[in-house]
């Protein structure tokens, strides 16, 4: 009897201190990622690839390149990223980039309307495209806006993605999916109907927390240059 694969424990929606919002520096998060039982771990940084790649090239097995996209709409979520896609470009301009290099494509926290500028007509424009969607946020202070996001992708049949969106160590890992292994996009749309979730908010008292962290850990000298 062939032994059955292992599946994977995935956080795909991580940032590191090239993003203004993040102080997590490599490769501490890297680290961290490992003591947390986490087997790949998706980098998507705002508009940006760069500390993607240099986490990769430390951590082939671990690191998969993602980068969240502010388009002139709302925000894009993108894997096995292999350019930069420019931020303030239509939706569909910056789908168009991200088809070009077979990305698997998926939105970022659709209905926190704190943070994100999509409506609902923009999103059922570029759903045809979309190989998923954030169902679960753990930075979403509302419960509502991922309960929003969750019955819009049952309604219009998507597959459903959860992240942690961690900006600061503590909330690496805070929600998570298990999956069959896959290495690639296509392999990912093979799989992603398949996962488990496993998803825990970030509280009001731990933003409060977590972003004086992330200030504290931007003023310090170690984490100048952001890299």
């Amino acid at each position: 009897m062939k032994k059955e694969e292992k599946w994977l424990r995935v956080e795909f929606h991580c940032h590191t201190a090239i993003s203004r919002d993040s102080s997590n520096r490599l490769p501490r998060l890297l680290q961290v990622a490992h003591q947390r039982g986490l087997d790949r771990l998706a980098i998507t940084d705002h508009n940006t690839i760069a500390n993607a790649l240099r986490a990769q090239e430390m951590d082939p097995e671990l690191v998969i390149i993602g980068e969240e996209i502010k388009t002139t709409g709302g925000e894009l979520l993108a894997f096995f990223v292999t350019r930069n896609v420019p931020k303030n470009v239509t939706p569909m301009i910056a789908i168009d980039l991200l088809k070009h290099q077979n990305a698997f494509i998926s939105v970022a926290h659709p209905f926190d309307y704190r943070r994100s500028g999509w409506t609902v007509d923009e999103l059922q424009e570029i759903l045809p495209f979309l190989d998923a969607i954030e169902v679960f946020n753990s930075r979403c202070l509302k419960p509502s806006a991922n309960q929003m996001a969750l019955e819009f992708a049952e309604k219009n049949k998507l597959a459903k993605m959860v992240g942690s969106d961690a900006h600061s160590r503590v909330e690496l890992g805070l929600a998570t999916m298990k999956l069959p292994p896959f290495n690639s996009a296509d392999e990912l749309r093979q799989v992603i109907h398949l996962a488990q979730m496993d998803t825990q908010p970030f509280s009001p008292q731990a933003h409060l927390f977590a972003n004086a962290s992330i200030l504290m850990g931007k003023l310090m000298p170690w984490n100048w240059g952001r890299k």
